[in-house]
């Protein structure tokens, strides 16, 4: 017994998971803080946790190129999780730069949000190194707790208590499925590790052991919940609208590339052998999802919900990719999920800029007049809008341009078809709201309007990392090729 546990503390290599050591700890000062900082002074805890967010985005890019794991191979660092991990530092930073004016506008701007949103980037950091299928389940299981909490993290308004108690009941029988998979997969190959269950899939009959193929559908049922994908999407529209503005921002982003980079790993590495299986799934789900997030939207009035059903759209892009297969639609896969972190979150910053308190102006209607009488918001909102419907020279385009390709190189002409169909009948709701800042007359006049440094902040860099990516996109192309060759 001491051999087996001086074996495993041999193991441990700290340096792995350094970065959620660091978001770990802070989290847990923040919370000490928090006691002694008086209420006016909560933004202080903000600067704080940006600051360790680029602290450990420093520490995460140290370990490019190397392939090291931890913890008797329950993680690993490697250039796959690093890239992850780079998204959601990137959107819980931009998160936290926009909440502080937002959650002082609501009165909510309680100190324990910060730590919240650093623990639930912990989790999705933990999904995206996880090499153990319990390693998964625990990253998704803090990050999944910590989201719940963030939807209904303004206790004086019924939408948002709402739309925490949903995602709360819903996550958790999500959460079900994937255990489920998960103890199906166990009882075939005795093991939890994601590299020995790959080298026990082919001798236990892959795709012909029913056992191995229900856990594998039940593990992809969690996973998809958490993307937003059809039929799994019922909780988003809801609960995307109910929470705080900066708190739907973030998990429209960060969460959805944490549930990508499980599957990536759990597919690529696991289940290659049963490709058949899993590609005609996704490609049908690909199809369904697309098409209901973007026929849904089309009716919306509400911007948020709007953007929720902009979301599952998204999700359905992304599957595109995954139903290919392909070298290139994996690697569109990352790329896209960068991209659609700056877009995303800028078009919620816009929102949050535009909203007064009580978001009761929250229809596209009330952005009516805005390109004329605040120009420079108006024409970030531009930005986001063309790059999220994927129009050039956006990174919007470009992540679409290489998801689609890889499915024409799979031979899945029809689905590269569908998904650009898909892809114009989305212009539509995106110019809508460009139509109304710049060509309906608006009686607002937006005299409440008030841009603070850390918003002002979040924009540029969004609008930077929405159109940079689309003019030269090798910049990070070559990234998220490196990355997903690599698994």
């Amino acid at each position: 017994m001491d051999i087996n546990v001086a074996q495993l503390f041999q193991t441990i290599n700290l340096n792995v998971i350094m970065p959620e050591v660091i978001l770990s700890v802070l989290g847990m000062a923040l919370l000490l803080v928090n006691v002694f900082v008086p209420s006016k002074s909560k933004g202080y805890l903000a600067w704080l946790s940006l600051i360790g967010i680029i602290g450990a985005g420093f520490v995460a890019v140290t370990g490019w190129g190397t392939t090291v794991s931890s913890f008797n191979d329950s993680v690993v660092q490697d250039s796959f999780s690093i890239f992850f991990k780079m998204i959601f530092l990137l959107a819980a930073g931009l998160a936290v730069l926009i909440s502080d004016q937002y959650m002082s506008r609501e009165d909510c701007n309680h100190g324990e949000l910060y730590p919240i949103i650093l623990f639930t980037t912990v989790g999705m950091m933990l999904m995206a190194a996880a090499t153990d299928l319990m390693t998964i389940f625990l990253g998704l299981e803090l990050m999944s707790i910590s989201l719940y909490v963030l939807a209904g993290f303004n206790r004086d308004s019924i939408k948002s208590n709402e739309a925490g108690m949903k995602y709360f009941l819903l996550g958790a029988f999500s959460t079900g499925f994937l255990l489920y998979g998960m103890a199906l997969i166990y009882g075939v190959t005795g093991t939890t590790r994601i590299a020995k269950i790959a080298g026990l899939v082919t001798q236990v009959g892959g795709a012909g052991n029913t056992m191995l193929l229900i856990g594998m559908f039940l593990t992809l049922t969690g996973f998809l919940f958490k993307i937003a994908a059809a039929p799994f999407h019922m909780w988003t529209p809801d609960v995307y609208e109910g929470a705080p503005t900066p708190m739907t921002a973030f998990m429209s982003a960060g969460p959805k590339a944490a549930g990508f980079a499980a599957m990536l790993r759990l597919l690529l590495v696991v289940f290659p052998a049963m490709k058949a299986e899993w590609s005609d799934l996704l490609w049908i789900l690909a199809v369904l999802t697309m098409t209901v997030g973007n026929f849904t939207a089309l009716r919306q009035d509400n911007i948020k919900r709007m953007l929720a059903y902009s979301s599952i759209a998204h999700a359905g892009y992304c599957l595109v990719g995954f139903a290919s297969g392909t070298a290139t639609g994996m690697s569109g896969i990352l790329f896209y999920m960068l991209s659609y972190t700056f877009m995303n979150i800028g078009a919620f910053a816009v929102i949050v800029l535009i909203g007064k308190k009580g978001e009761p102006n929250g229809t596209v209607m009330d952005y009516a007049g805005l390109g004329h009488k605040r120009p420079l918001l108006a024409l970030a909102m531009t930005v986001f809008m063309f790059s999220l419907a994927g129009m050039p020279p956006t990174a919007g385009f470009i992540g679409k341009f290489y998801l689609f390709s890889g499915a024409v190189q799979a031979g899945y002409i029809w689905l590269a078809i569908i998904g650009v169909l898909n892809s114009a009948a989305s212009v539509y709701y995106y110019l809508r709201v460009i139509v109304f800042m710049y060509f309906k007359p608006g009686e607002e006049e937006f005299d409440w309007f008030n841009v603070s440094a850390p918003v002002a902040l979040a924009l540029v860099v969004s609008a930077a990392g929405s159109l940079i990516p689309g003019i030269i996109p090798s910049l990070l192309l070559q990234f998220a090729q490196q990355a997903v060759k690599l698994i």
